[in-house]
């Protein structure tokens, strides 16, 4: 339905409503009468008590009509009064109809703007239509006080004040429509703005991780430009409002100074003039002032405030989703329905920006699928660097790191050394202070980049849906069956996946352990088209064997480079280069070469090997009335007085205090 048949329908209803409300209409009129007679009294009593009084040398006549006008101000006060209470009997039936047609429309269609419409936009609309009754009855009764008594003073007067009056609400008239349709084209421009950003805002992280930056920004950048354009439009309009209050309301002001010589030679009194300053000045001006500013601002927002609350309702396409929203889930993989859960963290996943296709069977991953050229290596690192902040030691320094296709790299280090952050600049999450990244020959960031490589982060990301729906998350097409089942079992979900009863039972997320959802989201990855994986200790909740099933999986799948942060020594061992990140130690080799030629990886190594426990033990005795159990760091062969506090942190004490009499490893 076009928006003017909707407008013709809100009309013909809204005469409807007045017509049962006669009653009201009339009673509203009679009190409006007593405001009538005090814009009479305005400028006839001034008029008179100029003339008939001071003028005449009568100050005692002057003063009795300056009287009449005070009694007739109280008057007025009285009957206004009166109005509001006769307003209100107008008013809130309009509140109980627009209640009753939204709570229907809530309870029969389960609309979910049903709480928005009944605590925002029918109180907008009861106070709105309680404001242009005010100044519509207003401006009529008193515009009739006014030329009423401009024709008692002098009929001459009404040629001079009449036809600029007239001319300005003929002007304000034909700006009605227009002025409405381009404040509900703001409106609808704002809306649509807020509701994108509000759509945007908590998926930041995703767009990212999708490459999607340029695209979300381009559809955000369309919305400000349409509603800086109806913004712009309405402004413009907005100017012939002015307008008209000038040529209605000032410009006789004017013409009566102007005249005054003409009209006073053709026999208009001294007091009559002033009278008719009074009515220009203190009733007419002041009453097309707010019927200019009310209706023309307030009458807008009323009609689309009424659109809104008597509208029917209608599916909006994909199922009632924001078509920005459908957009942003196609290029990050949102999931149809988020996890309840509040504590799970989204795993940064990307969908490669491949067509849709009705294949049974993945393409063949030994082509990329953005090939930039023939001989590209998988990824490379020229001169990259990367620091929180411009005075900030840098975390990445002028890193030089090239891996061909199929490559398995291993990237480890201290704790918060920045392989993660180095998994980030990879991915595109982080934009490097310095230096190129590239996958494949494409820059990164950019949409090539991230169509070509899937992250998979500690804290695994699995939503409310059946099994198939995670694992399939990251295709753009439906997975077949054999082929899911085929990955399952390389990566070793199988057992997870006949508990749960098969591939389309629903998965509840917070049933799942994080070593299970670990198991999903590689699976999710390894089903995806990206040739590039990284795994940002992505299977730090598994254990040794599950660990190794999985990398080794992500090893032999055609057309992969693998790059995997590592937290066990096994990791950096079956991969075939390692990349360690320590400083100004950072080296790169095959895990041989690097405890040959590395005293740092050795360090590491070693205390890598320290800490593997040959069975769950205390550290301590369960007796240590200190609570406190020794912990041997990264990079340490023993605990060299390292401790973890289970209570207070002032409880802590050096290794050499505690009753087992000596360090961890034997040291010394």
């Amino acid at each position: 339905m076009s928006q003017g048949a909707v407008a013709d329908g809100i009309h013909a209803r809204g005469l409807r409503f007045l017509r049962a409300r006669w009653r009201v209409l009339v009673r509203l009129g009679g009190w409006s009468v007593l405001e009538t007679g005090q814009t009479f009294l305005t400028g006839y009593a001034p008029a008179r008590a100029l003339d008939e009084g001071f003028l005449a040398g009568r100050p005692g006549v002057g003063l009795a009509w300056l009287g009449v006008a005070g009694i007739g101000v109280l008057v007025g006060a009285w009957g206004t009064v009166r109005v509001y209470a006769a307003v209100a009997a107008l008013v809130e039936p309009l509140r109980d109809v627009l209640v009753g047609r939204v709570v229907e429309r809530g309870v029969r269609v389960a609309d979910a703007g049903a709480l928005s419409g009944l605590t925002q936009q029918v109180e907008i609309a009861r106070d709105t239509f309680a404001g242009l009754v005010m100044v519509s009855r207003s401006f009529v009764f008193t515009a009739v006080g006014a030329v009423v008594g401009l024709a008692s003073l002098d009929p001459l007067l009404l040629l001079v004040v009449v036809p600029p009056l007239a001319a300005g609400l003929g002007l304000f008239a034909a700006t009605l429509r227009p002025l409405a349709r381009r404040q509900e084209e703001f409106l609808v421009a704002d809306e649509a703005l807020a509701d994108g950003l509000g759509r945007v805002c908590p998926g930041l992280r995703d767009i990212t991780a999708a490459g999607a930056e340029d695209r979300v920004a381009a559809d955000t950048g369309r919305l400000v430009d349409t509603e800086q354009r109806t913004a712009y439009s309405l402004a413009r309009w907005s100017v012939l409002r002015v307008v008209s209050l000038a040529l209605g309301g000032r410009l006789p002001i004017v013409l009566l100074l102007a005249c005054a010589p003409w009209l006073l030679a053709r026999g208009v009194t001294t007091g009559a003039l002033v009278g008719a300053l009074a009515y220009v000045t203190q009733s007419l001006l002041p009453a097309l002032r707010n019927l200019v500013h009310g209706l023309g601002t307030s009458g807008s927002r009323l009609l689309v405030v009424l659109r809104r609350l008597v509208r029917e309702p209608t599916a909006e396409p994909g199922g009632g989703r924001h078509p920005m929203a459908h957009d942003l889930a196609v290029a990050a993989g949102t999931p149809a329905e988020p996890d309840a859960s509040d504590d799970e963290t989204h795993d940064h996943l990307t969908k490669a920006d491949t067509p849709h296709s009705t294949a049974p069977h993945p393409p063949d991953r030994t082509s990329t699928p953005h090939p930039a050229g023939t001989h590209a290596p998988a990824l490379s690192l020229t001169s990259v660097s990367f620091a929180y902040g411009s005075t900030a030691t840098p975390v990445v320094d002028r890193l030089d790191l090239e891996l061909p296709p199929g490559a398995h790299l291993a990237v480890v280090g201290p704790s918060g050394i920045g392989k993660s952050t180095l998994t980030a600049l990879i991915a595109g999450l982080l934009h490097p202070t310095g230096g190129r990244i590239r996958l494949c020959g494409h820059p990164v960031p950019s949409p090539d980049a991230a169509a070509l490589r899937v992250l998979i982060p500690q804290e695994a990301y699995v939503h409310t849906g059946t099994l198939a729906e995670n694992l399939g998350h990251l295709r753009p097409d439906p997975v077949p069956e054999p082929e899911l089942l085929a990955a399952a079992e390389a990566v070793g979900l199988t057992p997870l996946l006949e508990a749960l009863g098969g591939s389309r039972a629903t998965v509840d997320p917070a049933a799942l352990s994080a070593g299970e959802r670990q198991l999903v989201a590689l699976t999710r990855a390894y089903l995806s088209y990206a040739p590039l994986v990284l795994l940002d200790e992505a299977t730090c909740h598994l254990d040794p064997q599950a660990e190794e099933r999985a990398e080794r999986a992500f090893a032999s799948r055609p057309g992969t480079t693998l790059v995997v942060v590592a937290h066990r020594i096994s990791s950096a061992r079956r991969a075939g280069r390692v990349l360690l990140m320590d400083g100004p130690r950072t080296a790169y080799g095959t895990h041989e070469e690097l405890v040959r030629d590395s005293p740092a990886y050795r360090e590491l190594v070693g205390g890598w090997t320290a800490v593997v426990p040959k069975r769950s033990e205390p550290a301590l005795t369960l007796g240590d009335p200190d609570r406190v159990d020794a912990v041997a760091g990264p990079g340490l062969a023993g605990d060299r007085g390292h401790v973890v506090a289970h209570g207070p942190v002032g409880q802590a004490q050096a290794s050499r205090d505690l009753r087992d009499g000596g360090p961890l490893g034997r040291e010394g």
